[in-house]
């Protein structure tokens, strides 16, 4: 524990912002003692971003409000997992008489397979730790990560890495070059646990092999590679669940995307394209799709959580 944390209500808050994923590669393996699957993934950091705002309060209350597109999906209680992230953050390093209120703004699409929570779980740390002045260092930040879920440390450190366990032991991976994506998110989400449930019921037939050769094409920054070698054993049984899914698939590649899966447990689809150009070419295309809500066109990798620019000197 920090030896003095402080903070008071009239503070500036503390403004981070935080990036979704994309799983390039995800492999799943057998099932632990700990009731999770090993993985091996490889993350993306794209440029979809939640902003999280983080203010002192002069009680020990934490309270988190939302707002954006899909707001009325998610928790605004202690079962959010930014909520579970400061309370964390602060039972771990800074003592129970601290509050404080959190606001996120969503960008991220909910229940997309992007990672929007674990995103906002990640940059509720970083801004807790700013804002009750705690002695935390980026290893601290990564074990709390850990302990909140499996994709929550990659959101901290952004960029690409290859993930193994659960998803939270991470390797840096050079990766070379821009990559352009198109992004088809639907209204209607999945759940995680149901689409790692159907995984298991159609057979689990996949692996938590590291693929060497996606690895390898993202270090020559080769994207054509890439495109061959993007992966995601989930994407079976998110198609049985949501088998419309299949049609937005087909759409993005015969627009001209180099290819397409399903991000996560879905139900986003990704598509990688050479260029902007074709990108906006291949989002034409899926716009007219009734089962695609949006569309993003927006490049990867970038990094992590971060303080928004004049945050520490508004606080100095």
């Amino acid at each position: 524990m920090a030896g003095n944390p402080r903070s008071t209500p009239e503070a500036p808050p503390v403004m981070v912002r935080v990036a979704a994923k994309l799983n390039l590669a995800l492999g799943v393996g057998p099932l632990g003692e700990d009731g999770y699957h090993r993985l091996a993934t490889v993350f993306e950091a794209v440029g979809i971003y939640d902003q999280i705002s983080v203010s002192a309060r002069s009680d020990d209350r934490i309270r988190v409000t939302v707002e954006g597109p899909q707001a009325e999906m998610v928790p605004q209680d202690h079962t959010n997992l930014a909520c579970r992230a400061a309370e964390l953050m602060r039972e771990r390093w800074a003592g129970p008489h601290l509050g404080a209120d959190i606001q996120i703004s969503k960008s991220i699409p909910v229940a997309g397979g992007m990672a929007g929570g674990s995103a906002d779980a990640a940059g509720t740390l970083l801004a807790c730790s700013v804002l009750w002045d705690l002695d935390t260092g980026p290893d601290d930040l990564q074990q709390l990560a850990a302990d909140l879920g499996s994709d929550v440390p990659f959101a901290l450190v952004g960029g690409v890495a290859l993930g193994r366990g659960r998803g939270e032991h991470l390797v840096p991976v050079i990766s070379r070059g821009t990559h352009h994506w198109v992004f088809a998110t639907s209204e209607r989400g999945l759940s995680t646990p149901t689409v790692y449930r159907r995984f298991d019921e159609l057979g689990g037939a996949g692996g938590d092999w590291v693929p060497t050769a996606l690895i390898a094409a993202l270090t020559s920054g080769d994207v054509e590679t890439v495109s061959h070698c993007l992966g995601n054993d989930l994407q079976d049984a998110a198609l049985d669940l949501r088998p419309d899914l299949s049609a937005v698939l087909r759409t993005g590649v015969e627009a001209g995307a180099l290819a397409g899966l399903v991000s996560g447990s879905g139900p986003t689809v990704a598509f990688l394209v050479g260029e902007e150009a074709a990108g906006r070419t291949v989002a034409k295309a899926l716009v007219e799709l009734d089962q695609v809500d949006d569309v993003r066109v927006v490049r990867g990798p970038v990094p992590g959580a971060q303080l928004l620019p004049g945050t520490l000197q508004a606080r100095m």
